[in-house]
């Protein structure tokens, strides 16, 4: 692991706060979401069949997602589409999501290390009550949950990360994001973070020395209480 020096994860650094992204971190809702998008993509005339909706908007903004279809199939879905979607994606997870598997003890880890944690997404408030409450993560996270899209600065804008940070009273630069796409890496570095990036080895993945990969999330906590022994030894 090689890391700027100074970042949050080397031991010259400081490890304040960790954020987490929603999707594919903590919840496992992205392909339900993609597939309700490839639904009304279709109904729109855009055809994009259910096993691609992933790779065509996994991590978009539904801003983004309105525009490309609208380029492509030149028609204009009106300013209430990205609320219309959002609503559709509530109903569906109301009946049930799943967990990104080890979610409940990563996550118990690193609340047991001390650290404060919050959640950046750009899932809207709406969706992310209902995907934490029904997967039982809502009493951990309560009062810290900030949605980027409410905010109308998706990812890949760094503005959450940063509100979240700010909100902590700590300096980007004493931030672990924890992230699963490329939108929220990009979003995460811009912020000044050290960014996590859950991803198996064989997919291809942004390059920086403030950003470093895991393949599960088992190895997030240790990762982190190895970040905090090391730190603990440098400080005078």
């Amino acid at each position: 692991m090689t890391l700027a020096c100074g970042s949050a994860l080397s031991p010259e650094g400081r490890l304040r706060l960790v954020i987490f992204d929603c999707d594919g971190v903590l919840v496992d809702s992205e392909a339900m979401s993609c597939r309700i998008v490839a639904e009304a993509a279709r109904e729109a005339g855009l055809d994009v069949p259910d096993e691609a909706a992933v790779a065509r908007f996994a991590g978009r903004a539904l801003s983004s997602i309105q525009t490309d279809i609208e380029e492509a199939t030149g028609r204009t879905l009106g300013e209430n589409w990205c609320l219309t979607i959002q609503d559709r994606f509530v109903q569906a997870f109301g009946h049930g999501v799943d967990l990104v598997d080890g979610a409940h003890a990563m996550l118990d880890g690193v609340i047991d290390l001390g650290l404060p944690v919050r959640v950046g997404s750009n899932s809207s408030m709406a969706e992310m009550d209902v995907k934490f409450r029904v997967t039982g993560l809502y009493d951990r996270l309560e009062g810290r949950i900030h949605s980027a899209r409410d905010m109308k600065k998706p990812k890949p804008d760094p503005d959450v990360y940063l509100y979240a940070a700010a909100l902590e009273g700590v300096a980007p630069a004493e931030c672990v994001v924890l992230e699963d796409s490329d939108t929220g890496a990009r979003a995460a570095l811009a912020a000044g973070m050290t960014c996590v990036l859950l991803r198996p080895a064989q997919e291809p993945a942004p390059h920086d020395d403030n950003l470093i990969r895991i393949e599960t999330l088992s190895e997030f906590q240790p990762l982190l209480e190895n970040t905090l022994f090391s730190q603990k030894l440098k400080t005078p």
